[in-house]
């Protein structure tokens, strides 16, 4: 066994952990990375990559099969599920052994082993070949070990009939039937995804509704396209068990006191995530965790033991990749002497759903609860041009601002393209801008971009091609 001295070592290398350890190799830190499995973490080999890889290529499918009224008729579409998988993994492989490359490239020492804490600067690496173990001694340490799902009780996930995210990415057959627990983004995702493919959808969610954590607004349209393709929403219901028979599994639900059973060919359990911390034997470093296994971390990206870090899913939401990625490159920073803190206005968020939604900054009510008076403009697709010549006119664009100095306090998105729209929200907000910053800026015509200023003109009573609510002064 033996010992190796650096001056940085980061666990894991998803979005969090290998873009720190780029920055880390690009700052001239003497620094290794360590990953158990393939590089990229979840979202490269089992998230945001695959699933949206899998979205695009079933939208396309359905574009295709409902053009007609744009005077373009398609014979129905042959689904070749193993040719789509095939093509998914390709990207994943591109991917993935590109941050490889870009590691070592960047001149970051890169080790395949599973890390384990023997100390707070000490740390085992175990090799899956069998050579012998080592030992890194580090000044400073990162943790980036990301999530993984969560397991509801009664529904053992054995990626055949009962499936977590990662199951669902890999099936390569169209099921007949599936039922979602949750009805959070990824499960709706994923769900739709398959939907688009012929698959009856049944979403089951304990809550009121779907994509509770967002305004109600934006989720509705989601809801409601998932109805007019055949799918079923039950909202308020439990999941409480399942059973096998006749080649379907029998999910037995549970709606205001009354139950019934369910059949699918599969079930997506899809209730949230939880950090992976498991076998990193942190106890031995003196990290603290939340009460819910989260590592706890100051605006610096700090744990309570100095020199050890942690970024990503690992330190609690918003677990999203470009998240993780920004404070794993801070921490980097950091490490290299610079004076940096996680200081900023807004993480924008995308649900790959159809329509898409993408949010940055507050909601009316989260503005409201924070003090501010508001105001809100709101400008629907159904009369933008572009919107209609790509005949996607689903959705709108929300601009919520102070009603007294009229900054921009938060930009919600349901629509075409909301996904890209989201950016220029997301850096107005950043920048502290003011909704007339957004309004007089010359956007080009025809785009889906437009709907973003109208709606800023719309909120100061400004509108051009809709009616204002309030009257500019």
């Amino acid at each position: 066994m033996a010992t190796i001295k650096k001056t940085a070592l980061v666990i894991g290398a998803g979005t969090g952990g290998y873009p720190c350890a780029i920055r880390l190799g690009q700052l001239g830190v003497d620094a290794m990375l360590v990953e158990k499995a393939n590089p990229g973490g979840v979202c490269l080999n089992v998230g945001c990559i695959p699933s949206k890889a899998l979205i695009s290529a079933t939208k396309l499918a359905h574009k295709a099969q409902h053009a007609a009224n744009m005077g373009v008729t398609f014979a129905k579409p042959t689904i070749d599920m193993k040719q789509m998988q095939s093509w998914k993994a390709g990207i994943v492989k591109k991917l993935t052994s590109g941050v490889q490359s870009l590691v070592k490239g960047n001149g970051c020492e890169y080790r395949q082993a599973t890390a384990e804490f023997l100390g707070p600067k000490r740390v085992k690496l175990t090799y899956a070949d069998g050579k012998p173990e080592d030992i890194v001694e580090a000044e400073h340490i990162v943790i980036a070990t990301g999530s993984l799902p969560i397991v509801i009780p009664g529904f053992a996930i054995d990626q055949k009939r009962i499936v977590d995210s990662t199951g669902a990415l890999d099936l390569d057959h169209i099921p007949g039937d599936m039922i979602v627990i949750g009805g959070g983004y990824i499960g709706l995702e994923l769900g739709q995804t398959f939907q688009r493919l012929g698959t009856k959808l049944t979403v089951i969610e304990g809550l009121d509704r779907i994509l509770a954590t967002m305004d109600k607004d934006l989720g509705d349209p989601v809801a409601k396209q998932i109805k007019a393709d055949g799918g079923e929403i039950l909202t308020g219901t439990k999941a409480i068990g399942w059973r096998e028979e006749g080649g379907k599994a029998l999910v037995k639900v549970e709606t205001n006191g009354q139950t019934r059973e369910i059949p699918a060919d599969v079930v997506l359990v899809s209730v949230g995530r939880k950090p992976i911390t498991a076998g990193l034997a942190i106890e031995k470093s003196g990290v603290k965790l939340d009460n819910k296994g989260f590592v706890v971390v100051d605006e610096r990206m700090q744990t309570n033991v100095p020199g050890i870090y942690a970024a990503g899913d690992v330190v609690g939401q918003p677990m999203l990749a470009h998240k993780a990625s920004h404070e794993g490159e801070l921490i980097a920073e950091i490490i290299a002497g610079k004076k940096r803190v996680n200081d900023v206005r807004t993480i924008p968020a995308v649900v790959f759903t159809d329509p898409e939604i993408a949010s940055a900054g507050l909601s009316r009510s989260e503005a409201e609860a924070k003090g501010h008076k508001v105001t809100e403009g709101k400008f629907p697709f159904s009369v933008s041009g572009r919107a209609m010549a790509i005949d996607e006119t689903k959705g709108f664009v929300k601009v919520i601002a102070d009603a007294d100095d009229e900054r921009v306090l938060g930009v919600h998105i349901v629509g075409p393209e909301a996904s890209d729209l989201i950016s220029e929200a997301a850096l107005a907000i950043e920048m502290g801008a003011y909704v007339p910053d957004i309004s007089l800026t010359i956007h080009p015509h025809p785009t889906l971009g437009e709907a973003v200023m109208e709606a800023a003109k719309h909120a100061i009573g400004e509108a051009i091609h809709i009616a204002n609510a309030k009257k500019h002064g």
